[in-house]
């Protein structure tokens, strides 16, 4: 049966909770890299999501993200997604007033340039997700520790592990911005906009994420600001996050980013009263989170108007 026969059996079992985990760890592997793009992500979604993923009529949300991956392959993508070059975009399309001062990039971690950077800094890798470290005072920061990490980072292809095609071809480098954190509420908050074709639809704001003994917080509005009733990966607030006071700009821009894309998250920080780009994201949680309550995979899902095959 071999071992990926082996491992689809033991998914049919009891244990299946088990192989989730197994899943998500062979994953980082290369057992899956020589499966074909539709057949892991029909493995893949059936593992995460605990059913069956429909390509040939898909409805859900997370089920359009798939057939996307699949068939709409842009180019223009994978510059969209690169954290470092998706600067030129954003300068072109909105403004240079926008982006976040760039400190410095490097192909090689081991090649950062410590001397040259200010005490407060943020270094993050350009080719994936989550790849971020923040350094609130050098003197106290482990240089050969983030070297290290950062280099083993540079060596993984984001692409095998959720074929998100816009990640396969991205050039990695380490990129370092500056340190910002909004005096009002001591953090940088996300406000991450879900865009159709140049329109938002819908926003969820990201809390938390730097507080230490704190789960992540993800509250989800309408284009109005209206707080929808649902969950997404992270619980709600206690106490909803205020409107932002850029908010109306902020979706401005989001819409000139996202124009002629079928579906894109576009993200952008509120710090002290000004706006800047945070990143373009073609798969929310890579599509393989449920909502709860499960109707608004399909509400959401309504909103992506597939292309033509193009891949």
């Amino acid at each position: 049966m071999g071992k990926l026969g082996t491992f689809l059996h033991l998914l049919k079992t009891d244990r299946r909770g088990i192989y989730v985990a197994a899943f998500n760890n062979l994953a980082h592997t290369n057992l899956f890299n020589n499966v074909s793009d539709r057949r892991f992500l029909e493995i893949a979604y059936r593992v995460r999501m605990g059913k069956k993923l429909d390509l040939d009529n898909p409805t859900t949300y997370n089920e359009k993200l798939q057939w996307l991956k699949l068939y709409d392959r842009n180019p223009k993508y994978t510059e969209y997604v690169d954290k470092y070059r998706v600067r030129t975009f954003v300068r072109e399309t909105i403004g240079e007033e926008y982006l976040i001062p760039l400190l410095g990039m490097w192909e090689h971690a081991y090649d950062i340039n410590f001397e040259a950077l200010p005490d407060q800094f943020v270094l993050k890798c350009n080719h994936d997700s989550g790849s971020v470290m923040i350094c609130k005072d050098k003197n106290c920061f482990d240089k050969q520790k983030a070297v290290d990490w950062f280099e083993s980072r540079l060596s993984k292809t984001m692409f095998y592990l959720t074929r998100e095609w816009p990640y396969k071809n991205v050039k990695p480098c380490v990129v370092a911005e500056a340190y910002m954190e909004d005096d009002a509420t001591s953090e940088l908050r996300d406000y991450k906009f879900f865009c159709f074709d140049g329109e938002v639809k819908a926003l969820f704001i990201a809390e938390d994420r730097q507080v230490e003994g704190e789960d992540t917080k993800f509250d989800f509005f309408d284009s109005d600001y209206n707080h929808l009733d649902f969950t997404n990966g992270h619980p709600n607030a206690k106490r909803l996050p205020e409107k932002p006071i850029n908010f109306e700009l902020m979706k401005e821009l989001a819409g000139k980013l996202s124009a002629g894309i079928p579906h894109v998250r576009v993200d952008f920080y509120e710090c002290n009263g000004k706006v800047y780009f945070g990143e373009m994201t073609f798969a929310h949680w890579s599509g393989m989170v449920p909502f709860e309550p499960e109707k608004w995979d399909r509400i959401i899902g309504d909103w992506i108007k597939l292309p033509e095959k193009k891949g």
